[in-house]
């Protein structure tokens, strides 16, 4: 049967959703960042693997949060094996802390680089090695063009890369996803004292081929859960609350 123009773009969308990091659902690839209802703003409600996931930081504050929120999708990336290479500027990063987001420190292999040209070639040389599961990087400014080398590595090596920037001047990048991520205040439970669950205010301000959403998250036990009932959400068939 000789296929019809609407099969041949049904196709070729389906090819170009594969070649962007969204895989089939029936992969299941969804679960895998364990953001729950959020993959419905993914196309495929599919969590894209593979892709660069930009995450747009103001302050310190923004940094610190997004480090958190990104560490709650490693500890899922990581489950089957594998290991995350983190370069930043300077040791941000304390390495026993990661075990409350279910990491193992020593399967994260830290690289700090005072120079942003260091960093940057680092980071994309990382994003060419199949053999790690994702690569974090700090980059404050990056060209589209440099943006495009870090998207062709991980469309080769299937290598998520998470990208922070602090205080960009450059929007216009090759990344899937842009996020931004606010600290909220947490909660302590049963009035017991100390400091409650992580808590942030998760914003995915753009997605491509999907549906940017909002929504209030927190960090516990060992999973994504949402603080309120999440915000209306764009689907492909209609708005509904997901």
């Amino acid at each position: 049967m000789v296929p019809t123009k609407g099969d041949i773009i049904s196709r070729l969308q389906k090819d170009i959703l594969s070649l962007q990091g969204f895989k089939p659902a029936s992969l299941d690839a969804g679960s895998v960042s364990g953001l729950g209802l959020i993959k419905h703003a993914f196309p495929n409600a599919t969590f894209p693997l593979g892709v660069v996931h930009e995450f747009f930081c103001t302050g310190a504050e923004d940094g610190s949060s997004s480090c958190g929120f990104i560490s709650g999708i490693l500890s899922w990336l990581m489950k089957k094996g594998g290991t995350t290479v983190w370069i930043s500027s300077s040791q941000n990063i304390f390495p026993p802390a990661l075990k409350s987001f279910g990491i193992d420190p020593h399967r994260i292999i830290f690289i700090h680089l005072k120079k942003e040209k260091e960093r940057l070639w680092t980071m994309e040389e990382a994003l060419k090695c199949d053999s790690l599961s994702s690569v974090v990087g700090e980059i404050g400014q990056i060209s589209f063009t440099e943006s495009r080398r870090f998207q062709l590595a991980v469309e080769k090596s299937q290598v998520t890369a998470f990208l922070l920037r602090l205080n960009p001047k450059n929007f216009t990048t090759a990344s899937v996803t842009r996020w931004k991520i606010q600290p909220l205040p947490s909660e302590q439970e049963m009035e017991i004292p100390g400091i409650g669950f992580p808590r942030w205010d998760v914003e995915l301000l753009k997605v491509r081929n999907g549906y940017p959403g909002k929504w209030q998250m927190e960090w516990k036990s060992g999973q994504f859960q949402f603080i309120h009932q999440p915000l209306i959400v764009n689907t492909e068939a209609e708005r509904k609350i997901v």
